[in-house]
């Protein structure tokens, strides 16, 4: 019977077998390095030119050629405001690429210029227009002043000054000079309080609305129509007040003065 292999033997034969697996490996392991330091191909390169000269062609389509500059500027949402002032005053430069226009500036300049505006929107139309969105402010309510009518918006801002009082806005009357409510809560603080109680008015009361006259800050009276008065009181719970005064207004048709100033317990009299 045969021995079997020394330790030796074994040992050496393992060795050998590390040795062979080492020289394998070797070639795999630089192949895999030069893989990956390889040179892109040449399909790689070609896209990023493409890549390159569109970003370099856009950038001259838009600030370099003819293709999209500012031609022409167009204004809409306006009532009263004249359309060339605004242009004017909007200052947009014609000829400039288009998507080199400040519209934030120009935005602030007609907002500063005019406190008629209420907000207006800067667009640019391509390829060749400006778009200037305007939203004016309308007024709720009228303060004359040396028999010219000075108008008020739903924020309380006094925005303009005009010869012709527009039609069917009521005129607001301040009677507070001796009131403490003047001293306590101010001028502006009663004109907000009187906007206020206008833009609860419901649309048919509010046509019928002449006068909105405020005595103290509890105490608030409309002149409508036909000679009949309403006592409001407070701006306080106006919701309410508004719909128990269109409800007097049905029931007692040919009363001439209603009170809703506690609104639990309406009144109406007089014809």
């Amino acid at each position: 019977m045969a021995a079997g292999p020394t330790t030796a033997e074994k040992s050496g034969a393992s060795e050998s077998k590390r040795s062979s697996r080492g020289a394998s490996d070797g070639p795999s392991r630089g192949g895999i390095r030069s893989r990956r330091f390889r040179m892109p191909p040449t399909r790689v390169l070609l896209l990023a030119l493409a890549v390159l000269l569109l970003t370099v062609g856009g950038l001259w389509a838009l600030y370099g050629s003819n293709w999209f500059r500012v031609e022409r500027v167009k204004t809409s949402g306006t009532s009263v405001l004249a359309p060339g002032e605004i242009e004017a005053a909007a200052a947009v430069p014609m000829g400039a690429p288009l998507v080199s226009v400040d519209t934030e500036a120009i935005e602030a300049r007609l907002r500063r210029g005019f406190p008629r505006i209420e907000s207006v929107d800067v667009v640019r139309s391509w390829p060749h227009g400006i778009g200037l969105k305007v939203t004016e402010r309308k007024p709720v309510l009228l303060i004359e002043k040396g028999g010219r009518f000075v108008e008020v918006d739903a924020t309380g801002m006094r925005f303009a000054t005009v010869d012709t009082a527009p039609r069917g806005i009521p005129r607001l009357v301040l009677d507070s000079a001796s009131s403490p409510s003047l001293r306590r809560f101010g001028a502006d603080r009663l004109l907000r309080e009187a906007v206020r109680v206008r833009g609860e008015l419901p649309a048919e009361i509010a046509r019928d609305t002449r006068v909105v006259r405020v005595t103290s800050y509890d105490s608030v009276t409309l002149e409508l129509t036909r000679g009949r008065t309403v006592f409001w009181g407070s701006g306080e719970h106006g919701p309410v007040k508004a719909r128990v005064l269109a409800a007097l207004l049905k029931a007692t048709p040919k009363a001439g003065h209603f009170d809703v100033s506690a609104p639990t317990e309406p009144a109406s009299s007089g014809s």
